[in-house]
């Protein structure tokens, strides 16, 4: 992975990470919300599918070493509406 140099307003310049491209393919419902989302919130989809990304990847972070969390969540929930 590459990096880029930027420089701030003050002209400070330094290296950040270049963005990665993934490709996924979401159910037709979800896609569907996902497009929703984003007009409501007047972004791209791309936007709302980075910002819940890196909700996800904070969340997972601050999962407890134990590894109870959002599979166990999921699991739970999967259970519940079954």
């Amino acid at each position: 992975m590459g990096k880029v140099t930027t420089a701030n307003a003050f002209g400070f310049k330094k290296q950040e990470p270049r963005s990665m491209r993934a490709s996924v393919s979401f159910p037709a419902n979800i896609y569907g919300s996902l497009e929703a989302i984003a007009r409501r919130k007047k972004v791209s989809l791309a936007w709302v599918v980075r910002d819940a990304a890196e909700k996800y990847v904070e969340e997972e972070a601050n999962v407890d070493v134990g590894g109870h969390g959002s599979d166990t969540r999921r699991k739970a929930k999967r259970l519940r509406s079954s």
